[in-house]
């Protein structure tokens, strides 16, 4: 793992993939409760790297520090922008931003700013469970890129067709349903292969 500086201190980046001539490159982040070797987020890299994709897997701050509770959002988009400033150099080819849950909510939120080509929503926590009155759809919608949401089909936090119409209007955005919870863990070559599909496709639009 390599050590990054950010403003809130140094945060992880975990490498795979091809070193030249990548088809694009994937940088991803971790959920509030777990961290870069999480079930999702290893199969998606190893499927992506082992298709030609650069992965950058960014472990924040307060997780290398070895804290137990994340920090609340503005510091994570905060820490994550430094990351992607200092990684600019290596940014080869289109740029996918994503990650499971909490990542995948800072990946919208920044994808704009970071003149992302796409974003790799795994899990998004659509909402608290039981309550739908307090739906995150905006940071979907604000994402402003080409964006899959991989969502469990039983997932507390939002089930697909929660997802599907939290969509509804917003270009060049889907959801694709798999088998599980929010954790992504019961199928998670499922969850690569979904990724993978969208990952390739959007590589063709942009080659």
């Amino acid at each position: 793992m390599r050590l990054v500086d950010t403003p809130l201190g140094p945060a992880g980046v975990h490498r795979d993939g091809p070193d030249d001539g990548p088809l694009g490159t994937l940088v991803l982040g971790h959920g509030a409760g777990g961290g870069v070797g999480s079930a999702d987020l290893t199969a998606v890299t190893a499927a992506a790297a082992g298709a030609g994709w650069r992965v950058l897997r960014v472990a924040q701050p307060w997780q290398v520090a070895g804290r137990r509770i994340a920090p609340a959002p503005p510091r994570l988009d905060t820490a994550w922008t430094a990351v992607l400033g200092t990684l600019r150099p290596e940014l080869t080819g289109p740029l996918v931003l994503g990650g499971r849950s909490a990542g995948a909510r800072v990946a919208c939120r920044t994808a704009e700013l970071l003149g992302a080509d796409g974003v790799l929503a795994l899990a998004f926590p659509l909402h608290p469970p039981g309550r739908p009155e307090r739906s995150r759809a905006p940071e979907l919608a604000a994402a402003g890129v080409p964006l899959v949401v991989v969502q469990g089909a039983t997932d507390a936090f939002g089930r697909p067709a929660e997802v599907a119409a939290a969509l509804t209007g917003v270009p060049a955005a889907s959801v694709t349903a798999v088998p599980g919870d929010h954790s992504l863990g019961r199928d998670p070559a499922a969850v690569a292969t979904a990724a993978l599909a969208w990952l390739t496709d959007l590589a063709a639009v942009r080659a």
